[in-house]
């Protein structure tokens, strides 16, 4: 069997529910004391274009916590950030690792990674997507709704980012309704949306610039920062486009009463959410944050150690 990587939400459009609850079983395990040290003398190689709190950490803890190894590498720690190229750095760390995880500023210079290396690469975060944040937040979303088919997410916020893009992939694969509300220039490409229409069956997608769009069906409701990194250049104009689709008391009290706010952080209080709503007891975006430990280290399992779970 060749290397799996996971570039894209829709690399694990097979088997994102097992990886959940492998996610679910880890932590529970870990939680009671139990050893989960199942990726003994393996070593991650995690490459950093950009910076990050949760990401890193969460990847080298998971890692120590599976009994292996990660090795943080910054554009500064190697010839990459010199001019070497992405298919020597590939094939020369491919040599030394296990596995790659990339947090890059470039989705094509994430697939010309992924295209070299013989081990897997896992995409850390790059201007498409953010697949590993997603399986943490539909990690969360299970361990508190006990299921994600059927349900109804709504994200309010820029359309057209890495996490929306993988919202909309990703719940059209579970089978969650998806609203995304995004006002009219920040809505998702036409070309995603029509791609996670062809894999829904029978799911909903919605796509509207109306704050008046989000009612008492929705279950989950998420958002992201305005001013992604890379786009401060347009932060002045972005407060002024997004005005309006902040998620607030009032917002919530629209929603079911049980309905759960996630936010993969950092927070901009004030802008996309109030610290109210960030802060309260119906937010689950700090078990969302653990959640990215668990969820990661369930996926590196299934691509470093597949047979230990009967795969």
């Amino acid at each position: 069997m060749g290397k799996r990587d996971i570039i894209s939400i829709l690399d694990m459009k097979d088997d994102i529910e097992e990886i959940i609850d492998l996610a679910i079983e880890l932590k529970g395990k870990a939680k009671r004391g139990e050893s989960i040290k199942y990726l003994k003398g393996k070593t991650l190689a995690m490459i950093f274009e950009k910076s990050s709190t949760r990401t890193r950490v969460s990847f080298e803890v998971a890692m120590q916590k599976l009994g292996g190894y990660a090795i943080f590498l910054s554009k500064n720690d190697i010839q990459l950030g010199r001019g070497e190229t992405i298919e020597d750095t590939a094939k020369v760390i491919s040599r030394y690792v296990d596995a790659i995880m990339y947090r890059a500023y470039s989705h094509e210079n994430m697939k010309e990674l992924a295209k070299h290396a013989t081990v897997p690469v896992i995409n850390g975060l790059d201007n498409e997507e953010h697949p590993c944040q997603v399986l943490a937040d539909f990690m969360t979303i299970k361990e508190k709704k006990g299921k994600l088919k059927g349900l109804n997410f709504a994200y309010v916020g820029d359309g057209d980012n890495n996490m929306a893009h993988s919202y909309l992939l990703g719940c059209a694969m579970v089978g969650m309704n998806i609203l995304i509300v995004s006002p009219e220039k920040y809505q998702p490409r036409k070309d995603l949306v029509e791609k996670a229409k062809e894999i829904a069956s029978g799911t909903k997608i919605e796509i509207t610039d109306s704050m008046t769009a989000l009612n008492d069906s929705i279950d989950v409701i998420a958002t992201d920062t305005w001013v992604s990194m890379g786009d401060e250049a347009e932060k002045e104009q972005r407060i002024k486009d997004f005005h309006g689709y902040t998620i607030d008391s009032k917002v919530m009290s629209k929603l079911k009463p049980d309905a759960i706010f996630l936010h993969c952080l950092p927070a901009y209080y004030g802008y996309e959410v109030t610290k109210d709503v960030a802060h309260g007891k119906q937010s689950v975006i700090f078990d969302e944050a653990e959640n990215r430990l668990w969820a990661q280290a369930a996926l590196l399992v299934k691509l470093l150690s597949p047979s230990t779970f009967g795969d």
